[in-house]
């Protein structure tokens, strides 16, 4: 009797678990069984494993051969657990050496001929295995990936039987290169937006300072075509961030020939998306929309059209930056770090604030169709603004504006001034606690009565001081102004005790080197 022992990961959200593969031959009937808390992708690893061992001319010993997954009342789900499997396997066969697979832990699944197939979460398993000072066996195509985990040893076969003739010394495997810098095309100008001039001020405070943005305006009245350079206007990811970023979609298995993510992700889902596909669930808890554009932007156009639980299932991890998938066996987080970007009509045809062309319902209609959105999750949004469409007239003749370049620059300075003020304790504005934001004594005063009279609730009076503090980054000011302050509220609220959403926005614009 032998007993061969093989590490391995699970994966609780982005976390990889430690798994060992224990694989014992021993005399009696002949059967290949898999124990230890698996699930069907896992248990149909034997078969797999018999067709590769067959593509190489091997063939399993008449014996009774257990595999047990340790810890066992750790759920184990997906196909990577072949590769270990496999490689136990072999180790109980005295085909690979014990002391060399002892240096190692592997995922991988397994082709019937004994190819390697790719995996989801490659990168966090590779930083798990370096943490506990072991290497790394992986698919050929993964190696780029895993090499990002640092100074540790990667080994990418493409196949079962390259890696076994690595370990028998008749051929090596090349040292797998580390992956390209995803790189980003820039996307589309802002200098193509004419007109417009609250709406590009409101776009450039919210990138700044990372704020969630709703804009409300009739159809075709340039939503959707603001949101879509918002994504060029903000700085390149930190290296802290790209990892964390990155590890979300290796284990969505998203992370194309293991390009590491720089810059902030932009998911912009359908309205028919479900709550799961959102916030994360579904047979093997997989990230939602949401922890996909961690650290980046969520853009959700048709922003009342979504599933009601759908919109309420954002509440929660817009304040705490995380989400929790519930389940029997266990509790998968997953980080959910993002900047929520909302579009929508003020009513369902879309002209309410049009006399000529409001339906005969109005007003009713636009409160009908806001009434979707709930007051705890409008209490979360930063800045609205009601956008009016830019007249042909205005098309042909309003100036060109500026560039996505120049105002990213002022948005990069911006978000240098908040990473030096905040160090490790926010990332941006919109995370930064309340007492870290310094505001001259009118512009308290002038908060604490605007506060009062507008009925703002705690959170709605924090994040007015957060986008405050934006405009003055924006401006190089140290300190917040009474007038940053007058902006900030401005895109809040519109007429105390009413509904934001049922009055046409203020436009006030203050100037950026007002004091």
């Amino acid at each position: 009797m032998s007993v061969a022992r093989v590490q391995t990961f699970s994966f609780s959200g982005i976390e990889a678990l430690p798994v060992e593969v224990q694989v014992q031959i021993a005399p009696g009937l002949p059967i290949f069984l898999i124990v230890g808390l698996a699930d069907k992708a896992v248990g149909e690893s034997r078969e797999r494993v018999r067709a590769a061992l067959t593509a190489m001319g091997l063939a399993l010993p008449p014996k009774r051969i257990l595999v047990n997954l340790a810890p066992a009342d750790l759920l184990k789900e997906g196909s990577h657990f072949d590769l270990p499997i496999a490689l136990g396997v072999l180790t109980a066969m005295d085909i690979l050496p014990a002391e060399e697979m002892a240096r190692f832990a592997a995922l991988g699944e397994l082709s019937l001929d004994g190819r390697l197939a790719p995996v989801a979460g490659v990168l966090p398993a590779a930083i798990a295995a370096g943490a506990r000072d072991l290497g790394l066996i992986c698919p050929e195509s993964q190696g780029a990936e895993a090499s990002w985990a640092g100074e540790i040893g990667v080994l990418a076969p493409p196949d079962l039987l390259s890696l076994i003739n690595h370990f028998k010394g008749d051929s090596l495997l090349p040292t797998p290169a580390r992956g390209m810098i995803e790189r980003s095309d820039g996307g589309p100008d802002l200098a193509d937006v004419r007109g417009m001039v609250v709406a590009r001020r409101a776009v450039e405070i919210a990138a700044a300072g990372g704020h969630n943005l709703l804009m409300i305006g009739p159809p075709g009245g340039g939503k959707s075509m603001l949101a879509a350079r918002i994504p060029g206007l903000l700085p390149d990811l930190t290296p802290r961030e790209a990892l964390e970023v990155s590890m979300v979609h290796s284990v969505a298995g998203m992370l194309s020939e293991g390009r590491l993510v720089t810059r902030p992700p932009f998911r912009e889902p359908h309205h028919s998306a479900s709550m799961a596909a959102i916030a994360g669930g579904g047979n093997r808890a997989k990230p939602g929309e949401i922890s996909l554009s961690h650290r980046g932007i969520l853009f959700l156009d048709e922003f009342p059209e979504f599933p009601r639980a759908a919109l309420e299932a954002l509440r929660q991890p817009l304040e705490s930056g995380r989400t929790t998938v519930a389940r029997a066996a266990a509790h998968v987080t997953y980080p959910a770090r993002f900047q929520l970007i909302a579009a929508m009509n003020p009513c369902r045809c879309g002209y309410l604030f049009d006399p000529a062309r409001a339906c005969g319902r109005a007003p009713r209609c636009g409160e009908d169709y806001q009434g979707k959105i709930s007051g705890p999750l409008m209490d979360r949004i930063d800045i609205v603004i009601e956008m009016s469409p830019v007249t042909p007239a205005e098309l042909l003749h309003a100036p060109i504006g500026e560039a996505t370049m120049v105002v990213a620059a002022r948005i990069t300075a911006a978000r240098a001034l908040q990473r030096a003020r905040y160090g490790e304790t926010a990332s941006n504005n919109a995370e930064a606690p309340g007492d870290a934001i310094e505001l001259t004594p009118d512009a308290r005063a002038f908060a604490e009565q605007a506060a009062e009279k507008l009925r703002l609730s705690a959170r709605g009076f924090i994040r007015v001081l957060r986008v405050a503090r934006s405009i003055a980054d924006l401006a190089g000011a140290p300190v917040v102004r009474r007038a940053d302050i007058a902006e900030a509220l401005a895109y809040r609220h519109r007429i105390p005790g009413r509904n934001p959403l049922t009055q046409p926005a203020v436009k006030l614009v203050a100037s950026r080197d007002a004091s």
